[in-house]
């Protein structure tokens, strides 16, 4: 005899932090991964990240930016609904040309771009998931009587 599997309905602010927990993890491997490029390591070595100098200025603005999805996870399981949409609409919005900036002036566009299609496919869905955020229905109670009994709609 065959059972049919339970499928439980996931609630939004599940999927908004599992996104944001996937994402975070994109975005941190693609610099991990970064190492193996060759020079990346010997770079670094010497002070330098990209064309800039490694400075405590520059890890400042490193660990601000991963702090961002690190904090949605937590603010999509904590934030009230309509804060919580809002918020996520507007910095998935922002994530994605932010994780464009890989994609600039490299030449490991395989790579990058790989690493850039998957976080904005990440990104796309917590847009998707804040966007169709579920409405419930209006009550049906509407006011309260001047004694507190409750009136109903009709």
């Amino acid at each position: 005899m065959r059972t049919t599997l339970e499928d439980q309905r996931v609630p939004v602010r599940a999927k908004l932090a599992a996104a944001w927990t996937s994402f975070m993890f994109l975005y941190a491997y693609v610099d991990i991964i970064a190492f193996f490029k060759p020079g990346v390591v010997d770079d670094i070595l010497v002070g330098v990240v990209w064309e800039f100098d490694v400075s405590q200025g520059l890890l400042i603005v490193f660990l601000s930016l991963m702090a961002i999805p690190i904090a949605m996870v937590v603010l999509s399981m904590t934030l009230p609904a309509r804060a919580n949409r809002i918020t996520n609409l507007v910095v998935a919005s922002v994530q994605v040309p932010y994780a464009a900036f890989n994609l600039v002036g490299e030449s490991w566009t395989y790579f990058y771009g790989l690493g850039f299609a998957l976080e904005v496919i990440v990104l796309a869905l917590i847009l998707r998931y804040a966007w169709t955020w579920p409405r419930t229905a209006p009550s049906a109670t509407v006011a309260t009587s001047p004694d507190r009994d409750t009136v109903r709609a009709r």
